[in-house]
């Protein structure tokens, strides 16, 4: 499979089954942004990959999962109402998302401020892709016929990436920076 087709170069791109649109078409923006957060995650990951910290291989076990699964979100964004999508989002994505932010949460000491985004360079970038993550929910929430489940996943992903980058931050031995409110 080649890499350039040039069927994108006059701005328009091909929904699955090949429905043309523009690039600036609220599906496109939606998976546009998923391809976005999924290259952060993998940025983040590049951090810590010649680290040692316990956990690590579940670490990496999930956050494999978690980029496949932003692909199936793709898939779902890109297929047009009406048509069978390849790659579901599932409810037990969902599931073990919350399962997941449980059992970090118990590791970690509970929030009683916010925190601001930052520490280690794989938990700042986590800060980023949780970011990116609400971009692409508000994206898809101008989408009027997108899967419910696709937003309850996204959602829930970035919850699930907020906790990861306490949890990463945690084993890196880096400190939470408390927003205090009165600093000017």
């Amino acid at each position: 499979m080649k890499i350039y087709t040039k069927t994108g170069d006059k701005g328009e791109t091909s929904l699955v089954y090949g429905q043309r649109v523009p690039k600036n078409d609220v599906r496109v923006e939606a998976y546009g942004t998923c391809d976005e957060a999924n290259s952060q995650i993998g940025l983040a990951l590049s951090y810590v990959q010649n680290t040692h910290f316990d956990g690590k291989e579940e670490w990496q076990t999930i956050f494999h999962k978690i980029q496949t699964w932003l692909f199936h979100v793709g898939a779902e964004l890109a297929t047009p109402k009406g048509k069978k999508v390849g790659w579901t989002v599932e409810e037990e994505h969902i599931n073990e998302m919350e399962n997941q932010i449980d059992k970090w949460e118990k590791q970690l000491e509970p929030l009683k401020n916010f925190i601001l985004p930052g520490g280690h360079s794989s938990g700042a970038s986590l800060h980023v892709a949780r970011t990116i993550v609400r971009r692409a929910e508000r994206n898809t929430t101008m989408i009027g016929d997108a899967n419910p489940l696709v937003l309850s996943f996204l959602n829930r992903l970035s919850d699930f990436l907020f906790v990861a980058a306490r949890y990463i931050n945690y084993h890196m031995g880096e400190k939470e920076s408390i927003l205090h409110q009165d600093q000017k």
